[in-house]
């Protein structure tokens, strides 16, 4: 019997194939710090809890297909805070982002058409992409220049008749990059030139530091009709298992289409539409809180890399990831090496290796990514024993 060549050329996950080496490791009694996933360590706001556990229901029964009315509303006042009015038939609620994701890409572009997105990118959007025979092409963006985009120009070299899309995060998974005015609005200009759809992933809206401002696609009125806007509650609220996510887009055709497939999926699971309808609810203390904790867990990673030789990495302004250019051969093996073979008094680590976010063949192989998702002191201990690993790593290129 043979598999489908669909199944067979999706890529595995970068980020989980190396978790059987990390097992191993902890169960051969090291313990390893894990900055390798966006799993954040901060408590869940107790609404989510409460809500779920004051259903009384009798029956546990199927909810709309296009989310329960309470969780539309509440997410529609959460974006008036940030002047994105959206109305009741503008969004759909999802299985997470993910969901949202690849609903966008099966509804925007059909087999061999393609997707620009900036690389390196959050792995799933290759994932998605190939899943339903959606080619992404690559906008290659550098550490050197904090992986920020490139000049007009060169984007539209990318730009064929093909294409239907451009795909980025924004603040960005994996680089913490967050776009200017200046690049929000060249994307929207090309969006319009070219005729593309914008799906915007602005999941980290919150987390952007120093000061810097978040620009919304959906804040520019000339594209409102081609923004389909990605959202979740799982890094806003740390609520990753609830898997809630969502679609928002001013084209009301878009949307309606869309509920196609959600109504193939028939609906989101209801208990977890309750918690998050009160997630949204959530006062914005909480949200500035946590942003000045994330900032703080930068500025301790930024502050140990920037002491260390050979290492490339900008300050990013936002999210909670860096991406680093390491002197090391091979990231994926520096990291397989710290699990199996290296300890700092019964300790070690676990990255990310950066290749696995590059579409284009090469790139990445020296970098990784690192979560900031550790409080303070484990942080500072985990940053501690990657600066000891990599004065001892015997593929050190520097």
């Amino acid at each position: 019997m043979e598999f489908s060549k669909r199944i067979m050329a999706m890529q595995e996950s970068p980020i989980r194939k190396l978790v059987p080496f990390a097992q191993k490791a902890k169960a051969d009694g090291k313990h390893v710090y894990h900055l390798n996933i966006g799993q954040p360590d901060i408590e869940t706001p107790s609404s989510f809890m409460d809500a779920v556990k004051q259903f009384d229901e009798k029956v546990l029964a199927y909810t709309l297909s296009q989310g329960i009315p309470e969780l539309i509303d509440a997410i529609m006042d959460y974006y008036k805070s940030y002047d994105l009015d959206f109305e009741s038939d503008e969004i759909l609620i999802t299985n997470g982002g993910s969901e949202a994701i690849i609903f966008s890409i099966i509804a925007v572009a059909d087999s061999g058409d393609e997707v620009l997105i900036p690389e390196p990118f959050y792995t799933n959007y290759n994932g998605f992409s190939s899943a339903v025979n959606v080619k992404v092409a690559p906008i290659t963006c550098k550490a050197e220049d904090g992986f920020h985009l490139p000049d007009k120009k060169t984007i539209e070299e990318s730009i064929k008749p093909r294409t239907k899309a451009i795909m980025l995060s924004n603040p960005g998974n994996p680089t913490g990059v967050v776009y200017s005015k200046e690049e929000v609005q060249m994307i929207a200009e090309l969006a319009v030139e070219y005729d593309l759809f914008i799906i915007a992933d602005e999941v980290y809206r919150e987390f952007v530091y120093d000061g810097m401002s978040f620009i919304s696609f959906g804040h520019i009125k000339s594209i409102q009709d081609r923004v389909i806007i990605v959202d979740s509650i799982s890094k806003r609220y740390s609520a990753c298992g609830a898997r809630i996510g969502s679609i928002a887009s001013k084209n009301k055709e878009l949307i309606k289409q869309i509920l196609k497939l959600c109504q193939v999926r028939l609906c989101v699971p209801t208990l977890e539409q309750i918690g998050a309808t009160q997630l949204y609810k959530t006062p914005s203390a909480y949200l500035q809180k946590v942003n000045k904790e994330y900032a703080k867990r930068r500025d301790i990673v930024m502050n140990t890399l920037n002491e260390v030789s050979g290492v490339i990495c900008k300050k990013p302004a936002g999210a909670f990831y860096v991406i680093a250019k390491l002197p090391v051969d091979d990231a994926e093996k520096f990291v397989m090496w710290l699990l199996k073979e290296f300890d700092h008094e019964g300790e070690t680590l676990m990255l990310a290796p950066a290749e696995g976010f590059y579409s284009t063949y090469g790139l990445g192989k020296d970098e990784v990514r690192i979560a900031y998702i550790l409080n303070s002191e484990e942080l500072k201990r985990a940053m501690k024993i990657l600066t000891i690993a990599l004065e001892s790593y015997p593929g050190k290129t520097q």
